[in-house]
């Protein structure tokens, strides 16, 4: 019987090109290594037709090469995209990812860590719910943790890519009250939480300095919740002559909501988004609301965790800022 050829090695490409098989794996892998050293190992990794064994690289590293990633509310089309592109990101940094979706439940988030957890994923980056929870104190010990959007505090994340919500935030609300509008209704993420997230809290903070009259109403994330919690709050004294929704998908339901009751936007209702969705601009009117760099984001989620999984330094926070994206939603309060 015929022997079946060699499967190349790392040590293979190591003696062709004359680097540290360590120096071949970070060169195969994008790390540490100069782009032209990554460039030379793998055009010799192709001639040689070497292949990763995932299963032998796991073994030997004690790693499954899987990240998890737990969203906080899949029917947010703006977090839908966040998943995409993390999919994608990790899958060009070889790895794979589990998604799941916490759908806007505290109790449901904890238990789908765990059972991250119990996956032995590499890392988890959390879009959180509830960022002062408890057992994210516990995972930080146990696995790398990366959280985007909202910092947890009682944690010791690997790392954190943060929005700068007090820029956001405060840019929204002086927008709506520069247009001369003083009853704004604003619509969160989620259950009504025990402790205030941080936009949350500046919400509040910024209304007291611009004198608002402000209502703070949970809001879920699909059309047709969103539409009926809207409805309701749009016809509750006193009537809010804007609405600054803290998702653009609950924006959309504002849409609907107002369509339902007869009201036209901005002439008698302004409404302000902010995670610039590309279906907001399609909207008529089109939405104002703001820009996140998704690409950004995703690109300093992936180098953060693949640097902690690999046991490099611990990365900074990074700080994203919004860019506004003002267009026909926002007016003038009605006479």
């Amino acid at each position: 019987m015929p022997q079946r050829p060699k499967r190349p090695t790392i040590k293979d490409i190591a003696a062709e090109t004359g680097l540290s098989p360590a120096a071949v794996s970070y060169a195969l892998r994008g790390l540490q290594v100069p782009p032209e050293t990554q460039q030379r190992v793998r055009e010799v990794a192709d001639r040689l037709g070497y292949e990763a064994d995932p299963i032998a690289r796991a073994l030997a590293s004690g790693r499954t090469g899987t990240i998890g990633v737990l969203c906080s509310s899949l029917e947010d089309l703006w977090q839908q995209s966040v998943a995409a592109a993390l999919g994608r990101g990790f899958l060009e940094a070889e790895r794979n990812t589990l998604i799941m979706d916490a759908a806007a439940d505290p109790d449901r988030e904890a238990a789908l860590a765990k059972h991250l957890l119990d996956q032995r994923v590499d890392a988890l980056v959390t879009i959180p719910v509830d960022a002062t929870s408890a057992h994210w104190a516990d995972i930080a010990k146990r696995t790398v943790l990366v959280a985007i959007g909202d910092p947890l505090p009682g944690a010791t994340t690997a790392a954190e890519v943060v929005f700068d919500n007090s820029l956001g935030v405060t840019d929204a609300l002086r927008t709506l009250s520069l247009a001369g509008h003083r009853e704004i209704l604003v619509l969160t993420q989620g259950p009504r939480l025990l402790r205030h997230r941080p936009a949350e809290k500046l919400v509040y903070q910024v209304a007291g300095e611009l004198d608002l009259n402000l209502r703070l109403v949970p809001c879920p994330n699909d059309l047709e919740s969103a539409a009926d919690v809207a409805r309701a709050a749009l016809i509750e004294a006193p009537q809010p002559t804007a609405v600054f929704c803290l998702a653009d998908s609950m924006a959309y339901g504002v849409y609907d909501a107002a369509r339902q009751l007869g009201m036209a936007i901005p002439d008698e209702l302004s409404v302000l988004g902010y995670d610039d969705h590309p279906m907001s601009r399609l909207l008529t009117p089109a939405l104002s609301t703001y820009h996140w760099d998704v690409r950004t984001l995703v690109d300093a989620v992936v180098e953060r965790v693949v640097k902690a999984v690999d046991k490099q330094r611990r990365s900074r926070r990074k700080l994203l800022a919004p860019e506004p994206r003002p267009r026909e939603s926002v007016g003038g309060p009605p006479r």
